[in-house]
C-alpha cells in the first residue's frame, strides 16, 4: 500500500499563563499540543487504487517561550470638569484622548458636569473622601478660597519639573502661588470686551463708541431701528456682574475696584452708588434686550446670530456659540472710558486645574497636570478654541487677528483683574450678584440694596 500526506495542522491547545513578577527571565517551556492532522491515503480496493481521507488526532510536544508578566491593577485618573459648552467639551475630549493615547496605562476617568452645576458641586467634591483627582477651576480668589482651606494639594513640584517658573509669564505664577507655593496650573485666558456686528453698525451710521455718551447715543439710534442695541442673558448672574465690574473701573479706576472686591471699601461709599446710577443710564436709553432673566447667556447669542441685537459685552469665549457664517461679521471694542484721568482696567479671567488635597491617585494627578500645562495641550486649545495659552512655547503663529487684537487690549491696560465673582469671596459674591438683579429688576432700589450689601459685606470679612 503507497501512503501520500497532505497535512494541516490546526493548533487546539489554550496556554495557561500565571502572572508574577516582570522582573523574573523568560522560561522555556515543552508544552503537549493536540495536533489535527488531515491524512489522505491510497489504498487498493477490489484491483482499483481509490484515495482515502481521514482525520487523525495525534499528540506532539512543542517549545514554548513564556514570558512572565507582572499584573498590576491601574488606578485611573479621575477628573472632574466644567466644561460643559459643545466647543469647550470636545476640545478638553481630545486632550484626554491625546494624553491616553501618549500613556496607554494611565486611563482617565473623565466626567463633564453642567458649568453652572459645577459651581455648587465643588464643594461636595472637595470634602469628598476620596475627591475626584483634577478638577477645572477659576485663578485667582476663586482658587484661594479652597487653598486656604487646605483642600487643594500643593504643586510646586509639578511646577518646577516641567519647567513652569521659566516657560510661564510671572503673571500667572504669581495668580497660582500663595506664601511661595503652587497650587494652581493656569492654562488659558480670554479678554473680555463689547462684541459687535460689525454690519449692523455700518448699516446705521455707528463706528465702535470709545467714551460712554458715544455708547449712548449707539443705543438710542440702534433702538430707534428697532434693533436690540445690547442682548444679555442674566439667567446666571455673573453676565451683570462684568457690567458692574466694568462701569466700577471706568468710574473709580480698577484699584479702588479690586479693594473693594477685597472688602477694604464700603458697599455704601457714594463711589459705589454713582456706579448704579450710571449704570440706570443704560436703562434709561433702552440699551438691553427685554427679560433678560429669561435667557442664559448661550441663549442671548442668538438675537446677536440672527441680526437683531448689536451688541453683546461678554468674555471672547462667545466665539464659540457665534453662528460660522457671520464669524467674519463680528468684531470687538474696548468698554468705552468714561472718566479720562482714571487708569484703565480690563478684566481677564484665568482658567486651569488643580489637584484635590484628598485625591485617591495623586501621582497621576500630577502626571496629567503635567501634560495639560505642556505646549501639546495648549497648541491645541488655541487650534480648537481659540483660547489664549499661558504656555510661552505655544507657536504665535497660531493667533488668529482677533486673538493680537486680544493680547493688544490687554497690554494696554493699567491692571488687569479677574471677575467679580473671581476676585471677591464666593459668600461676597453670591450676595453681590443677588443684589445687582435686584438693581435690574427695580433700579430705583440702589440705596436698600447698597445698605444690605454693606451689612454683608461686614459680616463676610469680619470672619
Amino acid at each position: 500500500m503507497k501512503k501520500s500526506f497532505r497535512i494541516s495542522l490546526l493548533l487546539t491547545v489554550a496556554l495557561a499563563l500565571v502572572a508574577v513578577l516582570s522582573a523574573c527571565q523568560p522560561e522555556v517551556v515543552e508544552v503537549p499540543v493536540e495536533v489535527t492532522r488531515v491524512v489522505t491515503e491510497t489504498v487498493e480496493v477490489e484491483g482499483a487504487e481509490v484515495e482515502v481521507t481521514r482525520v487523525v488526532v495525534e499528540t506532539e510536544t512543542v517549545t514554548e517561550t513564556v514570558v512572565e508578566t507582572e499584573v498590576v491593577e491601574v488606578n485611573p485618573v479621575v477628573f472632574n470638569s466644567y466644561s460643559s459648552d459643545p466647543a469647550v467639551r470636545a476640545f478638553e475630549e481630545k486632550m484626554v484622548a491625546a494624553y491616553v493615547e501618549a500613556n496607554p496605562n494611565s486611563p482617565v476617568q473623565h466626567t463633564i458636569v453642567n458649568h453652572e452645576d459645577f459651581k455648587q458641586a465643588i464643594r461636595a467634591y472637595l470634602v469628598a473622601e476620596p475627591a475626584p483627582d483634577v478638577l477645572t477651576w477659576f485663578a485667582g480668589n476663586r482658587a484661594r478660597f479652597f487653598i486656604d482651606r487646605g483642600l487643594i494639594l500643593p504643586i510646586s513640584d509639578v511646577w518646577e519639573s516641567e519647567g513652569w517658573n521659566d516657560d510661564f509669564p510671572k503673571g500667572f505664577r504669581a495668580m497660582s502661588e500663595v506664601d511661595g507655593e503652587a497650587y494652581f496650573l493656569p492654562t488659558s485666558w480670554y479678554w473680555w470686551a463689547i462684541f459687535y456686528r460689525v454690519s449692523i453698525f455700518e448699516e446705521n451710521g455707528i463706528t465702535p463708541p470709545e467714551t460712554w455718551d458715544e455708547l449712548i447715543a449707539a443705543c438710542e439710534t440702534l433702538d430707534g431701528a428697532g434693533l436690540i442695541p445690547i442682548t444679555i442673558g442674566t439667567k446666571f448672574r455673573w453676565t451683570a456682574a462684568a457690567w458692574f465690574d466694568y462701569i466700577n473701573m471706568r468710574l473709580n479706576g480698577p484699584q479702588f475696584h479690586l479693594d473693594l472686591m477685597l472688602g477694604k471699601e464700603s458697599y455704601t461709599d457714594p463711589r459705589v452708588k454713582a456706579v448704579f446710577e450710571k449704570w440706570t443710564e443704560l436703562f434709561d436709553a433702552n440699551c438691553f434686550i427685554d427679560d433678560a432673566a429669561a435667557y442664559s447667556w448661550q441663549d442671548a447669542v442668538d438675537p446677536l446670530n440672527q441680526g437683531e441685537a448689536a451688541m453683546y459685552l461678554m468674555g471672547q469665549f462667545i466665539m464659540d456659540p457665534i453662528a460660522d457664517d457671520i464669524e467674519d461679521d463680528i468684531d470687538f471694542f474696548r468698554f468705552p472710558i468714561i472718566d479720562p484721568s482714571v487708569p484703565i482696567g480690563e478684566d481677564a479671567p484665568t482658567d486651569g486645574f488643580f489637584i484635590a488635597a484628598a485625591a485617591a491617585n495623586p501621582e497621576g494627578a500630577k502626571d496629567l497636570l503635567g501634560f495639560m500645562g505642556g505646549v501639546e495641550a495648549q497648541t491645541l486649545m488655541v487650534e480648537e478654541i481659540g483660547r489664549l495659552p499661558t504656555h510661552n512655547g505655544v507657536n504665535p503663529d497660531l493667533f488668529t487677528e482677533q486673538q493680537q487684537k486680544g493680547i493688544e487690549l490687554i497690554n494696554g491696560a493699567d491692571m488687569v483683574v479677574q471677575f467679580y465673582d473671581r476676585d471677591t469671596t464666593p459668600e461676597m459674591a453670591d450676595v453681590g450678584m443677588n443684589g445687582m438683579m435686584a438693581f435690574w429688576d427695580d433700579p430705583s432700589q440702589i440705596d436698600a440694596i447698597l445698605e444690605e450689601l454693606e451689612a454683608q459685606r461686614l459680616e463676610i470679612f469680619s470672619e
